[in-house]
Formats: structure tokens, C-alpha cells, sequence
């Protein structure tokens, strides 16, 4: 905060403070001009208002807070630069509760963290732990259930963009993924893209026209083969999904097809070591992989 913000917030600050007490000490000073039951002449709906002193237990407890307040600023921030001679700060006190929390918390997830992921999928203590720490961090992508939303992908249906192996899905908790598809708007014409939307769909098991679905395979040969491969099965590696299973990220009508060969897509997501660490990804990978074996 710069020296003026600092002085404005320290003068507004103290010029609020005794400003109250002021206004407090002046309307008690009124007690001895006003008469008991005196009313100010104002009438509203039959109801006149009378300009009684506030009781004294009311102004002590005016005072009380003023009290407060002062001691308040003296011990923690509040003028400007000021830290308070406690030398409390918000990212102190969270640094403290993170601290406790790991002493009391860290044992019980260390405990699992030298089990193999197959094994304490089957442990129900363990994915019940990895459970509430899913839905704590990962619900707002994959939803509470790991059914995942529209470009989010589902984790329970076997269909993995990276792998689904214990390893795999432990990297992609600590390292994070990202995935792009370049558009190909540039390179294909209205015609083209059709073509390829229909023989995708087609590798999908969907109906199309047979003539254009022809012509897209050629393309799709052509420019497209590095990534889903020649059968459009994908590739972990790149993280390009399999096109033969009819289980779509975005969409599988053509309209949506159609846009993410025009547009390219870009996923991300982000790396969780520095947030969940070692024990905890491990229990998360655990859970995860228990939700999609569940469908085997």
C-alpha cells in the first residue's frame, strides 16, 4: 500500500472512531437540558416520538465497543500499513491451521501411501478417505459422482484419454494434462468437413451417408491419422480419443463433430501435486480407479 492509501486509511479510520465517541458524549451532555417524556413534535400515524436520552446502559455499551475497537487496532491490522504489535496476518493464521491440521491428518493418509492402487481400491476405508477428498477438489469438473460435464471427462465408464493403469492415473492427479486438437477450418472446405463428420460417425457406429463417408476416410488418412491413428482408436500418448467407441467428450451429433474439426478443442487440467501431495493423490488415484472398475 502506498504512503498516501496508508495515511488516507489511518485518517479515516480515527476520524470515524472519535467521531462516534464525540457524537456519544454530545447526546449524553443533552441528558441535563431534556426533560423526561419531552417529545420532538413529531406525529406519525398517532405515534409521537419523544426525545428521550439513550438509557446508560446502552451508551456503556457504545463505549464498550469503542474500547474495543481501539484495543483492536493497537493489537492487529487495521491503520494503513500498521501490522499490529501481534504481527498477525490472514496468511500466518492459514499457514498455522494447514500445520495442525497435517500433524493430526498426515498419519492416516501416510498410512496407505506404500499400498498398491489395485489393492486399496478394493479397501473400502481407503476410497472412502480418497472420496471426500475427490469431491472436496475434482467434484467441479467431474461432478460429485465422477460422471464428469460437457468437456469434462467421465470416470467411470473405462474410456481414459491417458490410460486408465493405477500409474497412469496417478500421474495425471499429480502432473496434470493438456490436450489440443488444432482446428482445420483453414484446411478443409465445407464439403470436406462433411465428408469427415460423416466418416466419423461412421467409425462410431452411427448412420451416414456411405458416398461422403468415403470420401471423409480419405482425408481423415490424410490428416488426421497421426493423433486417432488409421482405425481412429486414439492415442494415449497424445491423449487423442478413441473414435470408435461412441463415448464423446464434447458431443457426438454432427453439428457438435463438425465444430470440433472446424474449431479444434483445448482441454486442460491442472497438476495437483503442490495442492494434494504424494499420500493424497495416491488415495484419489485409488478412488478413481475403483469408480471405472466397478463398471467392469
Amino acid at each position: 500500500m502506498s504512503e498516501f492509501w496508508n495515511w488516507w486509511v489511518i485518517l479515516i479510520t480515527v476520524v470515524n472512531v472519535l467521531g462516534c465517541w464525540v457524537l456519544l458524549f454530545w447526546t449524553r451532555r443533552m441528558k441535563a437540558s431534556t426533560k423526561e417524556n419531552e417529545t420532538t413534535g413529531h406525529v406519525y400515524d398517532g405515534i409521537e416520538e419523544y426525545n428521550n436520552p439513550l438509557p446508560k446502559w446502552w451508551l456503556n455499551m457504545f463505549n464498550i465497543c469503542l474500547v474495543f475497537s481501539v484495543g483492536y487496532l493497537i493489537l492487529y491490522p487495521g491503520l494503513g500499513n500498521f501490522a499490529g504489535v501481534l504481527g498477525w496476518t490472514q496468511e500466518g493464521q492459514h499457514a498455522e491451521e494447514v500445520a495442525e491440521a497435517k500433524a493430526v491428518y498426515a498419519p492416516l493418509f501416510a498410512k496407505y501411501s506404500s499400498t498398491p492402487i489395485e489393492e486399496l481400491a478394493n479397501i473400502k476405508q481407503a476410497t472412502e478417505m480418497g472420496k471426500r477428498i475427490f469431491v472436496n477438489t475434482c467434484f467441479g469438473c467431474h461432478g460429485s459422482d465422477g460422471r464428469g460435464n460437457p468437456g469434462y471427462p467421465n470416470l467411470t465408464d473405462n474410456d481414459w484419454l491417458y490410460g486408465g493403469s493405477p500409474a497412469n492415473i496417478k500421474q495425471t492427479i499429480l502432473s496434470g494434462r493438456r490436450g489440443v486438437m488444432p482446428g482445420f477450418e483453414a484446411a478443409l472446405n465445407a464439403e470436406q468437413l462433411d465428408s469427415v463428420v460423416q466418416y466419423v460417425g461412421q467409425l462410431s457406429g452411427n448412420n451416414v451417408d456411405e458416398t461422403k463417408a468415403a470420401a471423409g476416410k480419405v482425408l481423415f488418412d490424410q490428416q488426421c491419422f497421426a493423433c486417432h491413428g488409421v482405425d481412429g482408436k486414439g492415442n494415449i500418448a497424445l491423449g487423442a480419443p478413441n473414435l470408435t467407441d461412441n463415448i464423446w467428450l464434447y458431443g457426438g451429433s454432427s453439428i457438435v463433430i463438425a465444430k470440433t474439426i472446424r474449431e479444434g478443442r483445448s482441454g486442460e487440467m491442472p497438476a495437483y501435486h503442490e495442492i494434494l501431495g504424494e499420500d493424497k493423490a495416491h488415495l484419489v488415484a485409488a478412488y478413481v480407479y475403483s469408480l471405472s472398475n466397478q463398471q467392469k
